[in-house]
C-alpha cells in the first residue's frame, strides 16, 4: 500500500502558544482577582484588631497621639504600616481620651499624675473612656485591572474604660 503525501498539510504551528494564552489570561485574571478580594477581607478584618491593640495598650500607658505613639506602634505589630497592608498606617489611627460622658476633657490632663489629681476633684475633667478609632482609610488593590475594588476601607472604632494610664505614683 503506498501513503499519499499531500503538499498542503493544515498550518497548526502556533495553535497551541494562541490556546495557552487565552487559558492564561483567564487563569491569571482569576488569580489575582482571588488574591485581590483575599487582600480586601484581610484588611476590613485587620482593621477591627489595630483599633483594639491600640486601645489596649492606650488604656494601660499614658500616650500621645503623634505617629510615633507606643500605642500605634504596637498596633501595626510593630512597624510603620500593618503587614500586607500599607493602606493602613499609624496616620490612620486615632487615639482620644474621654470623660465618662464621651467629651474630651477640658482642662485636658497633661500626664496621668495629672489626671489622678483630676478625677480627685471630680468626675468633670476625669478621663474615663479610651477610644480608638480607625479614620481616612481606602483599600488600594496591588493589581491595576481591579481599580473598581479601590474602596474605602469601614470605620472601626474601639472604646475601652481607662485603667491606669501609666500611673505608678
Amino acid at each position: 500500500m503506498m501513503k499519499i503525501y499531500s503538499k498542503h498539510k493544515p498550518q497548526q504551528r502556533g495553535a497551541a502558544a494562541v490556546e495557552f494564552a487565552i487559558i492564561a489570561l483567564l487563569l491569571f485574571t482569576l488569580l489575582f482577582g482571588i488574591i485581590e478580594f483575599g487582600r480586601l477581607f484581610y484588611l476590613y478584618n485587620s482593621v477591627q484588631e489595630v483599633t483594639r491593640h491600640a486601645a489596649r495598650e492606650a488604656v494601660v500607658r499614658w500616650v500621645d497621639n503623634s505617629n510615633t505613639s507606643p500605642a500605634k506602634v504596637m498596633a501595626l505589630f510593630g512597624g510603620a504600616s500593618l503587614p500586607a497592608g500599607a493602606e493602613i498606617t499609624a496616620s490612620n489611627i486615632n487615639i482620644e481620651y474621654l470623660t465618662a460622658s464621651g467629651a474630651v476633657p477640658s482642662p485636658f490632663p497633661a500626664s496621668a499624675a495629672d489626671n489622678i489629681a483630676a478625677c480627685l476633684s471630680g468626675p468633670a475633667g476625669c478621663i474615663a473612656l479610651v477610644r480608638v478609632s480607625i479614620i481616612n482609610a481606602s483599600y488600594v488593590p496591588m493589581v491595576g485591572l481591579f481599580t473598581f475594588l479601590a474602596v474605602p476601607i469601614p470605620a472601626s472604632t474601639v472604646t475601652m474604660p481607662a485603667e491606669s494610664l501609666g500611673y505608678t505614683g
